[in-house]
């Protein structure tokens, strides 16, 4: 095998021959030398090395999609998917728990979140939103620096060929503050390496120390670097490959304490790999986005692609080729493992990513609409182009309009002002047209205009205080029709508004919904407080009745729509409407105006496709999961009310009992597989005399219109209404004005993820779908198995107190995980159950162990201490409850003893624990005299009269133990001569008598 890779190696590097020196960024071909290697064979030479050189087993990529980690958008790290082998929480079971070595290319989105590459990608030669990451890992101990440090250089120097003079290293260089010595084991290893000591550089904890967050595995890194200069000047290095030894743990105080096993972590990215070793200073100019480059040119009207950037790149034009092909690799990428553009989480992202390569292909690069859907392969395009295409289609409209208003404002504007707030979220993504705010700046930075960010931070606070209303709903009173204003409209004989135009859509080819715009005329306009106006001006926030509106007004426990409004004679000008009520028959807007609008004026509506497409899927779901409780519970269950949005819905039902997690996981399957069979959803308007009489029909106890609209699952109305059929008992058939899906798959999933008793005989459920569903799903999933790995590690039990102290608070943090994560109701009680029971085993077992270990300290002290009043000294305990147990176990043995202990602990912090004989006299209480020696070390202290604990930091136990002597001595009243003999002689020092 080794000289299969010698050879593979051999003709590797002579296939990326290339210059040895880089004396500018040029991008004209650096020799006349064979083509370097492609990016594909470069991959295939870092697995196999480590495979077949190295014993390590190559695994997959994980989805970018997260499993199980609510923390992360987008898989952004190739360590992501070993995180339960760091954190100890791997099933002993699972076949992870048995890699010792592995390596993989990994596929990373960086988009969002804490890491987030999207603002810089286009401005430079080297940020991008997707890329690979080249790892290898050791597991347990399984190697460590020499080794990994080994492997490195030879991959790179033997087998990329590499010049070794153009590679840099740094390594940890300490932390006096954390206690961390350099790691001069690395630096060692580097030299003996080869690398001469003018390449090996130290730097501090921010460079070279590497920590997963907050808590958790952490340690020293040592990373190489790449010389671009070709060593002429001064050097220009880029990271090449880092290597993590994990070998701490950040505590939650914030100490670190060593693993009890260590771990290698490395990554290195293709595309910068690949740069290096083609012979460019961009990873633009790879093979890797080439084709791609090319593609774009040939697709739109733009000069071709030059590599330049700031002020070079006139017109942006270079940025625009950039964006558009990172972006389609992420959302080809994306979609291909299930990520599609939404509204919220990574869906959004995504839709960000999106949206911001449309507008840098149509307006930078004058490309014609569809060009992003041909750049993905023909090999994906049934599963991929027309999603891409058919958002793309329906951006462009937005874009061209949102292009015209922000003209249209910046006309109005003078010289140095800001551009509105309220304008540019009307125009965002939280807004009505949809353009992401990132890109919305870096439209008007293009025009020398600065945003109102102070304003749109503003709103952005108030949109958010309003969608946390909305996910536990409250009434909101809103613009209200008196009944004055109503008998007005009456008497004018105003007819009702015509709201049929809210059902009014229809399901594409492609499976995507298609929503019809409303024209209509104003009939009347209110200010906030009701009064009935003829007009309403800039900036006013107002009511309107129209004479019909495709608008769903919040009735039967579904959301509201919003979306905006323009006047037909200027479409440029959004009327933001934020909801839409009935008050008697009439649809009453809310709305804010950004111009003046009159009585008469003919407007077009646009609601929120997004918005409403989220309520129709959550409503659906709703009748489903009604039918699924009459299904699990008895026919005779009932409703007790409902409330729906996009996020989550709602759901209140009379039980006579609280659910069963059977019952709760039957509900569950039940519905899933109505989704699964993706059944038609009919809808029909019917008399309502026709409905007075079927067996198994579903309606609320309230007023219903004639006729009445009724929606069935998978059976034509018609049928489901023959009182012979008794096809509304086998499946959902209810009385219902809201809007609904056309087929129930579009639902994805649906999970019940909270339950509680509102009263007694109503539970009420919230329950998700699609996307949280399938992610609430994972997160429970993933949590089992840290169970079941929990109660392994419990069944294999504990030799020592820090062991079982540390298996028992880790029952308790999975405790709390379980109980506040967002995961099937039915799994969490499971959970909860079962954890219960594992923390009551790891509690007896720990003070099983703390019981005898502090008998054995005992012993140790009273051989150091003969019978006496007072008991002054220090004895290592790994916890407080240790040394509580010492103390209390010392004044059973020696009753009439007062004891006061300390244990040294890390960095100079000290535990204490005493007592006080029950023969003291009053005025000597333990909580005092704690107290005293603990604010003598800057700690506290708590207790009683008799027994009390504290802790605080000395590095003078000797003044420490005096401080607690004296305390004590000033106290105790010696009863006899022989008392106050021994007295004087504890004062000798500690460990002596007392």
């Amino acid at each position: 095998m080794a000289v299969s890779m010698a050879a593979a190696a051999g003709r590797l590097r002579r296939a990326i021959r290339r210059s040895p020196l880089w004396v500018s960024p040029s991008r004209q071909p650096l020799s006349s030398e064979p083509p370097p290697a492609q990016a594909t064979a470069v991959r295939d030479a870092f697995l196999n090395f480590f495979r077949d050189r190295h014993g390590h087993r190559l695994v997959p990529s994980a989805s970018v999609r997260p499993r199980g980690d609510p923390s992360l958008l987008f898989v952004n790290a190739g360590m992501n998917q070993f995180k339960p082998i760091f954190l100890g929480t791997v099933n002993p079971r699972s076949e992870m728990a048995g890699f010792r070595r592995v390596a993989n290319s990994q596929k990373c989105v960086r988009a969002g979140g804490r890491h987030s590459d999207l603002e810089d990608v286009g401005r430079d030669l080297s940020h991008h939103t997707f890329f690979e990451m080249l790892g290898n890992w050791a597991f347990g101990g399984e190697y460590f620096k020499e080794e990994a440090c080994s492997m490195a250089w030879e991959l790179l120097t033997q087998v990329y060929g590499i010049p070794e003079d153009r590679l840099w290293v740094s390594y940890f260089g300490g932390d006096p503050n954390a206690g961390l010595d350099p790691d001069l084991e690395s630096r060692d290893i580097w030299l003996s390496l080869g690398v001469p000591a003018s390449h090996v550089l130290s730097f501090g904890p921010q460079e070279n120390f590497w920590e997963m967050g907050d808590t958790g595995p952490c340690g020293p890194c040592t990373e190489i670097h790449y010389d671009l200069t070709g060593r002429v000047g001064a050097p220009q290095l880029v990271e090449l490959w880092n290597l993590v030894f994990i070998q701490h743990n950040r505590e939650a105080d914030g100490s670190l304490q060593p693993l009890p096993q260590r771990h290698v972590d490395t990554g290195m990215g293709l595309e910068r790999l690949v740069a290096v070793l083609q012979g460019t200073r961009s990873t633009y100019d790879t093979d890797l986005f080439s084709p791609l480059l090319k593609a774009i040119h040939q697709g739109c009207g733009a000069p071709p692609y030059l590599g330049r950037v700031g002020a070079a790149d006139e017109g942006r034009t270079d940025m625009a080729y950039r964006v558009v092909a990172d972006h389609i690799r992420t959302l080809s990428i994306c979609i291909a493992d299930g990520v599609y553009p939404g509204m919220s989480g990574a869906p959004l992202v995504l839709r960000r990513i999106l949206r911001r390569a449309v507008r840098f292909s149509t307006e930078v690069l004058r490309a014609p609409p569809g060009l992003l859907s041909s750049l993905v392969p023909i090999v994906v395009e049934t599963l991929i182009a027309s999603l891409i295409s058919e958002d793309e289609a329906a951006f462009l409209a937005s874009l061209q309009r949102g292009r015209r208003i922000i003209d249209r404002t910046l006309r109005r504007l003078g010289p140095a002002k800001l551009f509105p707030a309220e304008v540019a979220w009307s125009l965002s993504l939280s807004g009505n047209l949809g353009l992401p705010l990132d890109l919305l700046e870096l439209m008007l930075e293009e025009k020398g205009v600065q945003l109102d960010s102070a304003g749109l931070a503003r709103l952005a606070q108030e949109d958010a205080q309003h969608r946390s209303q909305q996910a536990e709903p409250v009434q909101e009173q809103g613009l209200q029709l008196s009944v004055h204003a109503l008998g007005e409209l009456q008497r004018r004989g105003v007819p009702p508004t015509d709201d049929s135009p809210k059902y009014n859509y229809s399901l594409r080819p492609s499976g995507g919904y298609e929503f019809s715009t409303c024209e209509a005329q104003v009939l009347q306009l209110y200010t906030e407080d009701g009064t009935a106006v003829a007009s309403v001006g800039k900036g006013q926030r107002f009511g309107l009745l129209l004479d019909k509106t495709n608008f769903y007004a919040e009735q039967g426990g579904q959301a509201s729509d919003r979306g905006y409004l323009t006047r037909v004679d200027q479409e440029d000008v959004l009327f933001p409407v934020a909801r839409a009520q009935v008050c008697g028959g009439f649809i009453l807007h809310e709305a804010v105006a950004p111009e003046d609008l009159k009585v008469g004026d003919q407007v077009q509506l646009h609601v929120d496709e997004a918005w409403r497409l989220g309520c129709m899927k959550k409503h659906t779901a709703t009748h489903l999961l009604s039918w699924a409780l009459r299904q699990a519970l008895g026919p005779g269950t009932e409703q007790r009310g409902s409330h729906l949005n996009p996020e989550r819905l709602r759901f209140d039902v009379a039980t006579q009992a609280p659910l069963t997690s059977q019952q709760l996981r039957a509900v569950e399957g039940t519905v899933r597989d109505a989704v699964a069979q993706d059944k038609p959803v009919y809808v029909e308007d019917v008399a309502l005399a026709r409905t007075a009489h079927v067996p198994g029909l579903r309606c609320l106890d309230e007023v219903y219109p004639d006729p009445v609209r009724v929606v069935s699952v998978g059976v034509p109305v018609a049928h489901a209404l023959d009182p012979g059929s008794r096809a509304a008992l086998q499946t959902s058939v209810e009385l219902c004005c809201g809007t609904h899906l056309l087929r129930t798959g579009a639902i994805g999933d649906l999970v019940i993820v909270g339950e509680r008793q509102l009263t007694r005989g109503t539970t009420r459920l919230l329950a998700v779908t699609g996307e949280q569903a399938q992610q609430a799903r994972e997160v429970g999933q993933n949590l089992a198995q840290e169970v079941e790995a929990a109660t392994e590690r419990l069944s294999q039990g504990s030799k020592d107190v820090v062991a079982a102290q540390r298996l028992s608070k880790d029952m308790g943090r999975l405790t709390d995980a379980v109980d506040l994560a967002m995961m099937p109701q039915w799994q969490r009680r499971e959970l909860q159950a079962t954890l219960k029971g594992l923390q009551r085993r790891a509690n007896t077992a720990v003070r099983k162990l703390e019981l005898g270990q502090a008998a054995q300290k005992t012993q140790e002290l009273l051989q150091r201490h003969s019978q006496g009043p007072l008991i002054v000294d220090t004895v290592a305990a790994e916890s407080l409850s240790v040394l509580v147990k010492v103390v209390r176990q010392l004044c059973e043995r020696v009753p009439g003893t007062s004891v006061f202990l300390l244990s040294p602990q890390q960095l100079g912090h000290v535990l204490c624990a005493c007592q006080v004989a029950q023969s003291a006299t009053p005025a000597f209480t333990a909580e005092a005299w704690a107290l005293a020696v603990c604010s003598h070390m800057g700690g506290k202290a708590w207790g009683s009269q008799v027994a009390a604990r504290g802790a605080g930091t000395t590095t003078d136990l000797e003044a420490v133990l005096s401080t607690a002597r004296a305390y004590a001595l000033d106290r105790l009243q010696p009863s006899s001569p022989t008392d106050l003999h021994r007295l004087h002689r504890q004062q000798t020092g500690p460990g002596q008598e007392l």
